[in-house]
């Protein structure tokens, strides 16, 4: 059998971490605090936006959230924005996406200050990282290294394929992965001999969008995969891109779906505004 990567188990010891470090930032006058903003009331952003309520109360975060009406104007979503990046008892700001398709997203997310882009989706922090410069870089990825890192997996010299290349994960995940010296194929919908290219890798992030894709003639014998994706099947169960029970067998470990980078994402996110509120504080 292979190494479960057991995200929730990794995101609860990093929560424990996140929250002796707040108690010592409040010793210091200071609660990190993160702003989500939602706009209307899709349930399943509902669902997100609560669950990042959840994980600041338990680190001992402040949070705030600004639920806006679906016929929020763009301007005045701007100027909420503007507002909390004027607000120095903010450390994080948040959209949650989707937004409304009257507004325009790119425009919202670069209004977000990069200090307090605490999703690291804002084009500078996108530019820091891959230059290797400090700025905060999008969760689902962070988490995904601190899956592999703390599970002891050694990504340097290995040969590291990334299936999709969205700017939420596939690109970031490419060039974190780069960072830690991994030698990194990233492949999507034109990429010829998909299969071949995903039997050379020691470690195979799975972010296509495509329930159950990856059986087990994509996978080398002993391989790390690093499953992404989160779908219902024809039985409302939740599945990955990877067909778990085929591949499990040929590989040495494995993120199960739930339960392995989902819970990763919030902890990282957890992370970055802790960061963020550290970068407030001035020596003596």
């Amino acid at each position: 059998m292979p190494y479960i990567i057991d995200g929730k188990k990794i995101s609860a010891e990093i929560k424990d971490e996140l929250k002796q470090e707040v108690a010592r930032l409040k010793e210091r006058g200071i609660t990190p605090c993160l702003a989500v903003i939602q706009v209307g009331e899709d349930p399943a952003s509902t669902v997100y936006v609560n669950n990042k309520q959840k994980a600041c109360a338990y680190i001992g975060m402040e949070s705030r959230a600004c639920r806006l009406a679906e016929t929020v104007t763009e301007q005045e979503l701007l100027e909420l924005i503007d507002s909390l990046n004027k607000d120095d008892s903010v450390h994080g700001i948040l959209v949650q996406l989707p937004v409304p398709g009257h507004i325009d997203e790119k425009r919202v997310i670069d209004a977000i200050s990069p200090q307090k882009d605490v999703d690291g989706f804002h084009p500078q922090s996108v530019g820091a990282l891959s230059i290797g410069e400090q700025g905060f870089v999008s969760c689902t990825p962070a988490g995904i290294i601190q899956l592999l890192k703390r599970s002891h997996i050694e990504i340097s010299g290995k040969e590291c394929v990334v299936v999709g290349r969205s700017n939420i994960v596939g690109k970031p995940m490419a060039m974190l992965l780069l960072r830690e010296n991994g030698t990194v194929t990233v492949c999507h919908s034109r990429t010829r001999n998909l299969k071949e290219v995903c039997r050379r890798a020691d470690i195979l992030v799975a972010a296509i969008g495509k329930p159950r894709f990856f059986d087990e003639s994509y996978v080398k014998e002993g391989a790390v995969v690093i499953d992404v994706g989160i779908h219902r099947d024809e039985h409302n169960k939740l599945c990955g891109d990877v067909d778990f029970d085929r591949v499990a067998g040929h590989v040495s470990a494995i993120t199960p779906v739930p339960g392995g980078v989902g819970p990763m994402t919030i902890a990282m996110l957890m992370n970055n505004c802790v960061e963020a509120a550290q970068g407030n504080i001035v020596d003596e």
